[in-house]
């Protein structure tokens, strides 16, 4: 007997609900430690779920983790596509830029961390690691467009893993600083990025 298609929907919607609680505990557990030394039952433990009903949505912890992370990564993309599209062709508008991207990562912090052990322990079968670094080039792509904002024609990639480094480093430096309020931090951590952005925009027009 066929299933009424309500019935179907509601399989699916509950189907797809369980599998959003596994990724939003999956970003918890793969942002407290690196990813080799996380099990699949850490996970389990923290959705408060059996680890074979994981088993049935992901075959292992690797491609897990890297569903989890191509989520959060999106979701900055598109946060500094609609930026890139709306904002003026200026300085002002690199750094607001910086801001944007800044902003994300204090406000993910599960994300942030992932992004961290990643880069400190991130062993991924070759067919994976494919696909973080197709999304790393959409990332180094956007930092691209707005650095052309200002040298429009040669390459600007070099500049562009600079800055990226750089931003992710004043973000490491300083994102627990104990002697400032987290609204402190993140007002200090901006101005940091518009002097590391000044310095981008002075080197890339003096050709240096």
């Amino acid at each position: 007997m066929k299933q009424p298609k309500s019935f179907s929907n509601l399989k699916e919607q509950e189907r797809e609900a369980r599998r959003k609680i596994i990724l939003s505990a999956a970003e918890k557990v793969f942002a407290s430690k690196p990813l080799s030394k996380v099990r699949m039952c850490d996970i389990a433990n923290e959705a408060s779920i059996s680890t074979a009903l994981i088993y049935r949505y992901f075959p292992d912890q690797q491609s897990l983790f890297v569903e989890a992370f191509l989520g959060s990564t999106s979701r900055i993309i598109e946060i500094l596509d609609s930026f890139l599209a709306q904002s003026e062709y200026d300085r002002e508008g690199i750094y607001r830029f910086i801001d944007n991207f800044i902003d994300y990562l204090t406000s993910n912090d599960y994300y942030f961390k992932m992004l961290v052990n990643f880069m400190l322990d991130g062993n991924l079968k070759p067919e994976l690691l494919d696909k973080i670094i197709e999304i790393e080039h959409r990332i180094f792509a956007q930092f691209d467009a707005v650095l052309r904002r200002i040298k429009p024609e040669g390459p600007v990639r070099m500049y562009s893993h600079g800055l990226f480094c750089a931003l992710n480093g004043i973000l490491l430096a300083f994102r627990n600083n104990p002697d400032k309020s987290s609204k402190e931090v993140v007002r200090y951590m901006k101005s940091l990025g518009r002097l590391i952005g000044e310095m981008f925009v002075e080197s890339i027009e003096s050709g240096k």
